[in-house]
């Protein structure tokens, strides 16, 4: 993971790999402490290079959302994959990482 300060406030995590229970664990600890140590008005989490993601994963992702609010910042998501972007869309969490239910806002590949 790398992090990285925009000029306007914003916290960008970038993510790489996969979010599941042997990931999870980590991913989570950066992004509550990111949160807390720098207290930007928004995380934006980059899943360019996410590969693969579970339930742990949006789990994870939904406790920066929940910590996010206690600090009054906000978490949105990315570039997902289409295969995350569906997962999103199958718990019904597009709206609240601020990605357009419709695959139009997902990633697709071209072989």
């Amino acid at each position: 993971m790398t992090t990285r300060r925009q000029a306007d406030g914003a916290l960008v995590v970038e993510i790489r790999g996969t979010l599941d229970a042997a990931t999870v664990s980590a991913v989570r600890a950066e992004l509550l402490t990111a949160l807390a140590r720098d207290r930007p008005r928004a995380l934006l989490v980059d899943l360019t290079f996410v590969t693969f993601m579970d339930s742990m994963g949006i789990g994870a992702l939904v406790a920066a959302h929940e910590a996010a609010r206690e600090f009054g910042a906000r978490v949105q998501l990315r570039n997902p994959s289409e295969f995350v972007h569906r997962q999103l869309r199958v718990t019904g969490l597009c709206d609240l990482f601020g990605l357009r239910p419709g695959p139009s806002n997902a990633r697709t590949y071209r072989f």
